[in-house]
Formats: structure tokens, sequence, C-alpha cells
């Protein structure tokens, strides 16, 4: 199985993945998976400040950044799959699970994932239509920043994940009221997805 690179980050911008195309599942991990070159015919690797971004497991948050061997059990994996028709996925908005449109069938269920922030208010979004708008499992942090240059890798406070939010029928047009979700309660205001697959 491959890795999911989800963003990378040169010193001043930002270039993102889609999760639901097959050039975010990279056959090779690297925490710097890129080199710059410029107009004098010179290249360079691993000298500057730039970072990559990963979609990363389930693993608890460790205390202190991760290097070398430590890294892998942070990295989410990835396959790359052929399919004979389309693939979307659908939003609800709601704590519901959307139904697939008629003639079309479930691949998987998940929250819906909208975009992130990286260092700098730099960061990156997906097509709510695009499976990788879908997520199987809901976390606060589910992408890792690894600095390039020092080959390690951490989550980090100045980094968030933006998701759908549920909204009710009768809050529609209205103001939008302050809430703050504490661990355990997280899921509570958070849309569920369906990624469906037209039959052939």
């Amino acid at each position: 199985m491959d890795t999911p690179c989800y963003t990378l980050k040169e010193m001043k911008s930002t270039h993102h993945q889609d999760l639901g195309m097959a050039g975010s599942c990279v056959s090779r991990f690297n925490t710097m998976p890129f080199l710059f070159c410029g107009f004098n015919d010179v290249c360079n690797y691993a000298s500057r400040n730039d970072k990559s971004y990963w979609l990363s497991t389930n693993e608890p948050i460790p205390m202190m950044p991760v290097a070398e061997h430590a890294i892998p059990e942070f990295i989410s994996r990835c396959v790359v799959c052929e399919v004979q028709t389309n693939v979307i996925a659908v939003h609800s908005q709601d704590m519901n699970i959307p139904d697939c449109p008629a003639n079309w069938e479930n691949l998987w269920i998940g929250y819906s994932f909208a975009m992130h922030t990286a260092a700098g208010a730099e960061g990156g979004g997906q097509a709510l239509s695009s499976p990788g708008s879908c997520l199987k499992d809901f976390r606060a942090t589910p992408f890792i920043e690894c600095n390039g240059a020092r080959g390690t890798c951490h989550y980090f406070a100045n980094k968030f994940s933006f998701w759908l939010a549920t909204i009710s029928d009768r809050d529609m047009f209205t103001r939008p009221v302050s809430q703050t979700l504490k661990a355990g309660n997280l899921r509570s205001r958070v849309s569920r997805c369906q990624v469906c697959q037209r039959k052939a």
C-alpha cells in the first residue's frame, strides 16, 4: 500500500492534493518528497524550511515530534483503484447518513471533511463532490505536519481542520449561535456523508 500526501508547502505557498484523486497516493514516503529548481540550472533538496502534510492514522498524538522509524505508524496508507463508473460524495449536513441517488450504490460512509489550514494561514480544501471529502473516521487533527529538512513529523496547535456542520431546516438563514464542543461530543455537529458509485 502507498501513502496519501495531502499538501506540499514550500516557504511561501501551498499546493494541496484532492484525497479523492490518484495523485494523492504516492508510492514512497519522505518528509520532503520534492525539490526545487531555479533558472540557473541548479536544484536544491531539503535545504529550506519546506513542509509536507499527510493524512494521519488514529494513533494517539505523540508528546514530541517523531522521526525516522517512529513515523510510519502515524502516516495513513492508501491504494488506487479503477472503477467502471463515476464515484461521488453526498453530504447530509445533519447526523443522518445521506442516501445515494437512484441507481447509485454505497461504497463507504463517513464524515464531511471540507478543508484545513497549515503554517502561515495557508491551506487547502476538498471538492465536496470528491470521495476525498468523505473521511471514514472523524478526527479533530486528521493530518500530520512533516518538516522536510529536519526529517520529523508532529501535530501543531496552529493547524486546523474544517468540517461541514450540521444545520437543521429551522436554522437556515438564521444567525449562527456560537458553540464550543469538547472531547467526547465533537461529532455531534459534524455532517455525515456517503460515497456512492453509479451502477454499471
